[in-house]
């Protein structure tokens, strides 16, 4: 099959204008125009979204792995109210804010070990670049398959960039495998490929020379390379590597933090305190534009004996009516507990998509907490996939799969791998009423297209 179905309907007004003036991120426009795929929201409530034309939607991916506490939280909008009456913004070079100071305050309440001090950003690429900043000697080790932000630097780290249009990229960034129980590199199976794949980081810093490499830098559960958890020994090993060679560790938890996979950062799952910490996303569950980069004491008392300044300036880092919003959205999540809930409904919804497997395009499910995935091949025996990283996206079968999904009134993405990553307040009727939209439009797309 060439090509996807298409629905004719007419644009509203709104639609009209969006198609006119708004350039939407990352899609093509005659997708948006010409496939029935523009989606303009007006409203949201829990896990649910409305559009213009009146239709719901389950947001199968919390927007975009940020709405942890759901839509519609008015408590949320009305502390961001409260202090932009009071106060909305000083100058980040030169001062703070009380809400930047008491965010501060209680993020050091929950980061893991001495990750106390945070350098506020605006969202999670400005976290990257500005842990890249404060750790960058001369190269950087990251992981095949990861993704860590689409600025500049950020982008330079992603295995997925695209050098044909933005390159040519920072030097000094080297390539590892990442930990992958269904394609490991070595073709080795279980917790002895995760940790081959850590040796594979030691094998890179003693190629390049420890003295010239800054950091190692890697999400513990990786989104954009299909949520492979690995074993907390992997992380463990990766943790004493980087001390023995004198390199900084750095952890990016600008999709895994505040909840999603079940504990309040996923570093806590796997025993391990990075020397920095990126965080975004979930800090402010979307309600405003807020990251953060906690770093150890140690690290900042390099810059206190040198008495240097980061030679780094965002606008709106710390911005107050941000912070606010961060620290309405912190207490939410602690009083409804709501990283025990997503580790309780997450495995709830991992054994749920496990019965997927019946399903001929079905080749892996795997996840942890409420962020899931489930791996789509052409062929199970061989493991053949519909495309390689975000390029699957464009494979005719995933763009019918996703219409499917979407006519059924579920969002969601698909690359590689079906992601499942709803707002942490979702319910179980919710969670079954999305497995049965993907079963369902898995069936249909299998007969389309042959595989069923």
């Amino acid at each position: 099959m060439d090509d996807i179905a298409t629905t004719v309907r007419e644009f509203s007004a709104i639609e009209k204008q969006a198609l006119e003036h708004v350039w939407i991120h990352s899609a093509r426009w005659l997708d948006l125009a010409e496939r029935d795929g523009l989606r303009v929201m007006v409203r949201g409530e829990g896990c649910r979204l409305f559009d213009a034309q009146g239709r719901s939607y389950l947001d199968g991916l919390s927007g975009l792995y940020v709405v942890n506490v759901g839509h519609g939280r008015a408590e949320i909008g009305e502390a961001m109210a409260k202090q932009a009456r009071e106060l909305a913004y000083v100058s980040a070079a030169s001062y703070t804010n009380l809400a930047a100071v008491q965010l501060g305050d209680v993020l050091a309440g929950l980061t893991p070990g001495d990750l106390d001090r945070f350098f506020f950003c605006s969202g999670g690429s400005e976290a990257i670049e500005s842990a890249m900043k404060i750790a960058k000697q001369y190269k950087i080790i990251a992981r095949r398959g990861g993704y860590h932000g689409a600025t500049f630097g950020a982008m330079s780290i992603t295995s997925s960039r695209s050098e044909k249009f933005f390159g040519p990229f920072m030097y000094g960034v080297s390539f590892v495998p990442s930990p992958n129980r269904y394609r490991n590199d070595f073709g080795v199976e279980g917790e002895a490929g995760d940790l081959l794949c850590a040796e594979a980081i030691e094998q890179e810093i003693l190629a390049q020379g420890p003295d010239t490499v800054a950091a190692v830098i890697g999400e513990p559960v990786s989104v954009s390379n299909s949520n492979h958890v690995p074993s907390p020994r992997y992380w463990q090993r990766v943790r004493e590597i980087c001390d023995t060679h004198g390199v900084l560790l750095v952890m990016d938890e600008v999709i895994n933090g505040f909840g999603r996979t079940g504990t309040m950062f996923a570093t806590e799952q796997f025993g391990v305190v990075p020397d920095l910490m990126t965080m975004a996303k979930g800090l402010s569950s979307g309600y405003a534009p807020i990251a953060a980069v906690a770093v150890g004491e140690a690290l900042f008392d390099e810059f206190k004996k040198q008495d240097v300044a980061l030679a780094h300036l965002l606008t709106f880092g710390g911005q107050a009516v941000s912070c606010a919003a961060a620290l309405k959205n912190i207490e939410i999540l602690q009083r409804e507990e709501l990283p025990q809930r997503s580790a309780q409904q997450g495995k709830y919804l991992l054994g749920l998509l496990q019965q997927l497997r019946s399903h001929p395009t079905v080749g892996d499910v795997r996840g942890l907490g409420l962020m899931c995935a489930v791996e789509l091949v052409k062929d199970k025996a061989t493991k053949e996939s519909f495309g390689v990283g975000p390029a699957a996206a464009s494979h005719p079968y995933i763009r019918r799969l996703l219409e499917l999904m979407e006519e059924r009134g579920l969002l969601t993405r698909v690359f590689m791998a079906l992601q499942l990553c709803p707002p942490l307040v979702v319910t179980r009727d919710e969670i079954d009423y999305m497995v049965t939209i993907v079963d369902e439009s898995l069936s249909l797309a299998e007969r389309e297209f042959g595989f069923a």
